[in-house]
């Protein structure tokens, strides 16, 4: 039984799902919307929006933080440029639009990307 088990495994190790998670939120913070599988966009979402609130608090000891799991060029975007457009808001930087099915093998597809 899972019981009390968060988040989806996504049919991978834990280090290969850790990769895949920051892959994904280096991607969406440079381009600011990508589209993959609907699991995989909920699950970014999680990650993504922790990444945000924390670089909402402009501190060194965020940005070291940060920088463990993600390239210091995203850091530096994430603090200067993303960070800055929501300090006003409280949550839900991010939006999930579902898609229609990929052609190939019927995965529920879906486009992740930050709220303006």
């Amino acid at each position: 039984m899972r019981k009390r088990n968060k988040g989806r495994a996504l049919s991978r190790l834990k280090n290969q799902r850790k990769a895949l998670l920051q892959t994904l939120t280096v991607s969406l913070f440079l381009h600011e919307k990508i589209k993959t599988t609907e699991a995989k966009a909920k699950e970014l979402r999680v990650v993504a929006e922790k990444c945000i609130t924390k670089a909402k608090t402009n501190s060194v000891a965020n940005r070291r933080l940060l920088t463990q799991s993600i390239t210091p060029l995203i850091v530096k975007k994430l603090f200067s440029e993303i960070a800055p457009r929501y300090i006003q808001r409280q949550g839900g930087y991010t939006r999930i639009i579902k898609l229609e099915p990929r052609k190939s093998d019927g995965a529920k597809m879906a486009i992740i990307e930050l709220v303006k």
